[in-house]
């Protein structure tokens, strides 16, 4: 049996109708971001799809020295507490050091642990006593079986309310494969799953300075994650992905969201309505 978690009135789970958390790879302008959040908010309300929005305030594993890496903590947290108010959504943005825990958590309702930074024990203790909601990134040089790992660091500090997110796995050289069989060995741990299609495009180093990536794979890799009946998707969006400041290769268009989302939502209709096949 699958948990359930809960964030407001959102419940996630592999066996209830997609929730989506999507929104911008980093913070780069209070008005992106509002357009951006609304825009996502507008389009899932008009889907029934539950919807959260995502941006960081700082990606601090950028490829070069000289990367935009965001609007930092405290400007950063400012923009995400605007978005809330105004878009009247739910919000999850990552953290990087143990001492970010506390003052991210009083304004978001889901923390992140950076897939790159999943095993590391003193940032997922800070994360677990703040009580939140965790997605847990898992990182590319890490098996399906091994989340277990993670999992259990969270739930003896105390913290059972969780979420695996695939992204991906590091396969020879600038190039990321997405293992389909992966997604039944996650969701045996209880908890539900979600699909980071757009960082599952990632090329990494594929630009020699920064990640290039495969935007036009997008919805046929969204199809395939959709297919193995998880929570949900987890899709960052630009208005112009061409002049985005980070992971712009891999971004979806977001005056393609809505038809995308009209296509998945009808997906992960027909899958969960399917009973699985005993075939062992």
């Amino acid at each position: 049996m699958t948990q359930t978690i809960q964030v407001g009135d959102i419940s996630i789970a592999n066996d209830a109708p997609m929730v989506l958390i999507g929104g911008l790879n980093v913070l780069e302008s209070e008005s992106l971001a509002l357009e951006t959040a609304q825009t996502f908010a507008d389009i899932c309300k008009s889907l029934a799809i539950p919807f959260i929005f995502k941006a960081s305030f700082d990606k601090a594993n950028r490829s070069s020295v000289s990367s935009y890496r965001g609007a930092g903590l405290e400007a950063g947290l400012k923009i995400l507490e605007q978005v809330k108010s105004s878009c009247n959504v739910p919000l999850i943005t990552d953290i990087h050091e143990p001492h970010q825990a506390a003052p991210v958590a009083e304004i978001v309702d889901i923390l992140q642990l950076p897939a790159f930074l999943s095993r590391q024990t003193d940032l997922v203790k800070a994360m677990a006593k703040t009580g939140k909601v965790i997605n847990i990134k898992k990182a590319q040089f890490l098996s399906p079986a091994e989340m277990g790992n993670i999992l259990q660091k969270f739930e003896e500090a105390g913290n059972s309310q969780l979420i695996l997110t695939e992204r991906g796995t590091s396969f020879g050289y600038k190039n990321l494969v997405v293992d389909m069989l992966g997604f039944p060995i996650m969701k045996d741990f209880g908890y539900p799953l979600l699909f980071d299609v757009t960082h599952s495009l990632q090329l990494p180093g594929g630009q020699s300075s920064s990640a290039g990536g495969r935007r036009k794979d997008v919805t046929t890799l969204a199809r395939s994650g959709l297919a193995q009946k998880i929570a949900g998707l987890f899709i960052e969006a630009h208005p112009d992905p061409s002049k985005a400041k980070c992971d712009g290769p891999c971004a979806l268009p977001l005056d393609k969201l809505k038809p995308f989302l009209e296509q998945m939502k009808e997906l992960d209709v027909l899958v969960k309505a399917q009973d699985d096949i005993d075939t062992a």
